[in-house]
């Protein structure tokens, strides 16, 4: 292990006077923020500077302007602040004794799914502090502070164990409003509606149209949404006809916000997963999420949704968790 010498570790006082200072490039505004006086935040910039050896700031009239080096210091320093503040609000959320578990999740599924079932866990073990990140993407644990992410696609992420959650079945929605105004009532009728696609899915009307025997003239045609949330409200807003997991616009339907145009539910291999690092494998707050979610996940799936039965095509049977594909992982994504 490198010992860290006390020469290459400047006073925090001093940091923060420099980094206010190069941010505002003012001393008087950097003074105002930290709360001390002019006179003070010039004296820790200048001892800095000597302790390094380096002028950091031009001197211009009553402005400050950073030389080429302290530049470089500003953004290395700036980063290292926030990696010590950070580094304190994780000690100061253990201080309850409970735990913390940082969770990457896709957007939607994060918003409508996870988050409204989150209280139940918190019941269960309020010592926990859950953080949420969105990630729509597999990442490299090691380089990034999660302790688990909820995945969608297949069973496959490097040095990490998949505990299968779900599949989803997508089903054909838009407003009532919508369906009348342009007569929805057979699927050759969609050949004349806007179809609201997803970027990250841009085959998805096509493999429906394919899957239930329908036309795929126009399946790759309407305007593009990134996240499940933008398609959902574009729907309910009339501007078109979605595909959507039946599960993440329960209320819309419920609420009749939104209708199930037809039966037929797109399916494939893919599922959700929750994932985590393999050396975490036995965290026992990490076993708890892990055993909290999948419960939620199978008493979901035995709740009665509010759209119709899908119908499955026998040309795409919906496989098993573990025979997914890896290659759609890519390609189905919040």
């Amino acid at each position: 292990m490198t010992t860290l010498r006390k020469t290459f570790l400047p006073p925090i006082a001093d940091l923060l006077a420099f980094e206010a200072a190069a941010r505002h490039a003012s001393v008087s505004r950097a003074a105002d923020e930290l709360h001390l006086t002019q006179s003070a935040v010039s004296r820790q910039i200048r001892q800095l500077e000597a302790q390094l050896g380096v002028a950091l700031f031009h001197r211009v009239r009553q402005r400050v302007v950073l030389t080429d080096a302290g530049r470089v210091y500003a953004a290395d320093v700036r980063g290292a602040l926030q990696q010590f503040s950070g580094a304190t609000q994780k000690v100061m959320a253990l201080s309850g004794g409970g735990g913390l578990l940082n969770l990457a999740v896709l957007p939607t599924l994060g918003t409508r799914w996870l988050i409204p079932r989150l209280p139940d866990f918190a019941a269960r073990h309020p010592e926990v502090t859950v953080n949420f990140a969105a990630r729509s993407e597999p990442f490299d644990f090691a380089q990034e502070p999660f302790d688990a992410a909820i995945h969608f696609g297949a069973p496959h992420w490097a040095g990490a164990a998949c505990e299968y959650l779900m599949q989803e079945e997508v089903v054909p929605v838009c407003s009532p409003s919508y369906k009348q105004q342009h007569g929805i009532h057979r699927m050759q009728d969609l050949a004349s509606v806007v179809l609201l696609q997803q970027s990250t899915r841009p085959t998805q009307w096509a493999e429906w149209f394919e899957q239930t025997g329908g036309s795929a003239a126009q399946a790759l045609r309407g305007p593009r949404f990134e996240q499940f949330a933008m398609i959902a409200q574009a729907a309910v807003s009339g501007l078109g006809a979605a595909l959507l997991p039946s599960f993440l616009v329960e209320a819309e339907i419920a609420s009749g916000a939104l209708v199930v145009l037809f039966p037929q539910a797109l399916t494939s291999s893919d599922a959700y997963y929750l994932v985590y690092p393999e050396s975490r494998a036995q965290t026992p707050l990490l076993l708890a999420f892990r055993d909290w979610i999948v419960a939620q996940s199978r008493a979901a799936a035995l709740t009665p949704a509010p759209a119709p039965r899908a119908a499955r095509s026998a040309a795409r049977p919906a496989s098993s968790p573990g025979s997914a594909k890896a290659g759609a992982a890519s390609r189905r994504r919040d």
